[in-house]
């Protein structure tokens, strides 16, 4: 099939939006070709105007960076059909909607921050210094991935940037906070990984009973510093959000 390409101008809302196959039980809608705020907030934005109106045979959509891929049933609506509904879709209502804003605890260093000293090392800062530029932004959640709950957080300072470890683990711990390139996230559960672990949650990120994760694409983080007496006590109440109201 080909690629419907259209423009988006209503409101203050404006977009370069393609419409794209992805297999014959989803539709990926790509804005620009950058990875930006701005770029993330549009995709946002038509992902809560998709669950919004929800027209029969959407089963549901998944944000990325740039990307929005709407998930259907071809037996109630075709790929057409979908694509006449994106078209006329106006989510320009929807563009200045934040998502929530959470705090995630944090225990940088030592058994729970393995890497810290060679981020620390690679960008010639103390691990001290580290701790402090990581956990001063806060932080925009682009997307899930890789597994259930995972966070790709946008934000970081460039000064602690770091490449992938050279040689991934086999086991990373749950709840490990971690730095890629430009990127930081935390692995919501054990898992192999390849990110440079700086520190380690107690929160829990996703909820396996209940399928749900803590956090969502167009979500604000911010990384709180805390003792390892605080750590041990947030652990052991399994709380999923903090502070508690």
């Amino acid at each position: 099939m080909r690629s419907a390409l259209f423009a988006i101008n209503k409101g203050k809302m404006e977009a370069r939006l393609k419409l794209v196959p992805h297999g014959d039980r989803a539709v990926d809608a790509v804005f620009e070709n950058e990875i930006s705020p701005e770029t993330n907030r549009k995709v946002t934005a038509l992902a809560a105007a998709v669950r919004a109106a929800m027209p029969e045979g959407v089963i549901g959509c998944r944000p990325a960076y740039r990307t929005l891929t709407v998930e259907y049933d071809p037996m109630k609506i075709t790929y057409g059909q979908l694509c006449l509904f994106l078209r006329g879709l106006d989510f320009s209502a929807f563009a200045c909607a934040g998502g929530k804003r959470v705090s995630i605890p944090v225990l940088y260093g030592g058994d729970c921050g393995a890497d810290i000293e060679d981020v620390a090392r690679h960008a010639g800062l103390s691990t001290e210094e580290v701790i402090k530029r990581h956990s001063a932004p806060d932080y925009r959640v682009y997307m899930l991935g890789f597994m259930p709950g995972f966070p790709y957080l946008g934000g970081l300072d460039p000064a602690i940037a770091c490449p992938r470890r050279t040689t991934p683990r086999t086991h990373v711990p749950g709840g490990s906070v971690g730095i890629a390139g430009m990127q930081t996230g935390v692995y919501p559960e054990p898992s192999p990984g390849g990110w440079n672990i700086i520190g380690r949650t107690p929160l829990r990120l996703f909820d396996e009973t209940g399928r749900r994760a803590l956090l969502e694409a167009g979500d604000t983080v911010r990384f709180v510093p805390v003792t390892a007496e605080e750590f041990a006590a947030i652990e052991k109440e399994g709380v999923r959000q903090w502070p508690k109201n």
